[in-house]
């Protein structure tokens, strides 16, 4: 790619407390965007390649638009040509920039200790406005599944049915699918080809359940106050710790489709719909419940409608209408791709060994769960965390010395 040029890039002043897109856009919301060693972070979008780069004080952008011979490389200096250049709006809207961070985080923060706690090491957390299909298809993906082979996945599906926009730098970009596009004989088959395994079914059906009805109808969904891009918002209604009228309304519809369960629908309501109060119930949001806020153990070895409920209604009345927000950031915290952040360099007293319970609540586990082994070389505080697959098995260890890790194989439950 060669020594970045931000001269010839267009910038958007915005401080990472505001927009932080190396943790944005790589927690789980969105699985197209890819990184390159530049720091460039990169995604077809809206009809149009996107690139992004941020410094501590700027975002710089560029677009590029397919050319009409759509097979031809695109050079990388190429803009959007004649055609008029909506790029910026398009970010403003995808990258959901309207509402202050600082401000909201001071709230959750004033409400919620723990929150108080974690929340400096993950400023600049956005909930992204995406496409309501695509957040769909991917969470659908997401099953019993981690954020690699989410986003395997997802390319295999652009490349296979979606439309090439262009190359730059030897990689081809493709937009996403449309739902008619899966719903041809055969897609179900071409899937499990691919590695979809059962998920092949659910979004081939899926896409003939979307494609026999109005145009509009996911977007019908849509929480008003966040509409889709180019539309103007309008009153959501009123708020209530259940969510909501139109959230839970949304919510219904979601589970009739095949492959959808509540945390998945919450998964869509939050980051394709715009309903900031959705709170998805998985494994890392269960162990935060447990950890943090005072859930007792469960006797089941999943988690029960009852309990997924008590859990989303407490942090949408600790959090208010901005919960699955504020949720987002304790979340990421519990991702092992970021567990670097909660290591804290300040000596304890006492060592506290946290034993893996045996009844532990199971939500989508997975194959790959590996374990660490500490080995101090003085008094630590080590707290054992039983984690979803995806990001494997954590220890947070808090010692101003030296501490030796060494993973080995987790037994699976």
């Amino acid at each position: 790619m060669g020594a970045l040029n931000l001269q010839e890039w267009n910038k958007l002043p915005i401080s990472l407390a505001e927009l932080c897109i190396n943790t944005t856009l790589r927690c789980g919301q969105s699985f197209r965007w890819r990184k390159s060693e530049e720091g460039v972070w990169s995604m077809a979008l809206h009809g149009r390649i996107i690139r992004l780069y941020q410094d501590p004080d700027n975002l710089y952008y560029r677009s590029t638009f397919p050319t009409t011979e759509i097979a031809r490389p695109i050079s990388s200096t190429t803009n959007a040509s004649s055609l008029q250049d909506d790029t910026l709006p398009l970010l403003q809207h995808y990258l959901n920039l309207g509402p202050n961070l600082t401000d909201l985080y001071a709230h959750w923060s004033a409400n919620d200790a723990n929150f108080k706690r974690k929340a400096p090491k993950f400023t600049g957390i956005r909930i992204l406005k995406q496409d309501a299909w695509e957040a769909l298809v991917g969470f659908i993906c997401s099953s019993n599944n981690n954020i690699i082979r989410i986003s395997q996945m997802v390319d295999k599906l652009c490349r296979t049915y979606g439309p090439l926009l262009g190359r730059i730098d030897d990689h081809d970009y493709y937009d996403f699918p449309k739902p008619a596009d899966l719903a041809n004989s055969g897609v179900e088959q071409k899937l499990r080809e691919l590695g979809f395994g059962y998920r092949a079914k659910y979004i081939y059906k899926t896409a003939c359940m979307i494609a026999e009805k109005d145009d509009d109808w996911l977007d019908g969904l849509r929480n008003p106050e966040s509409p889709a891009f180019g539309k103007d918002p309008v009153p959501g209604g009123a708020f209530v710790d259940e969510g909501r009228e139109g959230y839970r309304l949304a919510h219904e519809e979601l589970l009739a489709l095949q492959g959808v369960g509540p945390k998945v629908a919450d998964c869509v309501c939050l980051m394709g719909l715009g309903w900031g109060e959705a709170v998805p119930v998985d494994t890392h949001v269960w162990q935060i419940a447990q950890r943090d806020y005072k859930f007792g153990k469960s006797k089941h070895t999943s988690v029960t409608k009852a309990t997924y409920d008590a859990v989303a209604n407490k942090f949408r009345s600790l959090w208010g209408q901005e919960a699955g927000w504020a949720q987002s950031v304790l979340f990421t915290a519990n991702l092992k791709a970021f567990s670097e952040r909660l290591v804290a360099k300040t000596e304890v007293k006492e060592e506290i060994a946290i034993k893996e319970d045996p009844d532990a609540v199971k939500i989508e586990e997975d194959e790959s769960a590996e374990a660490e082994t500490i080995i101090k070389t003085d008094k630590v505080l080590v707290k054992g965390i039983k984690r979803e697959a995806d990001d494997k098995d954590q220890m947070l260890v808090e010692t101003k010395h030296n501490v030796i890790r060494k993973s080995k194989r987790a037994k699976k439950a």
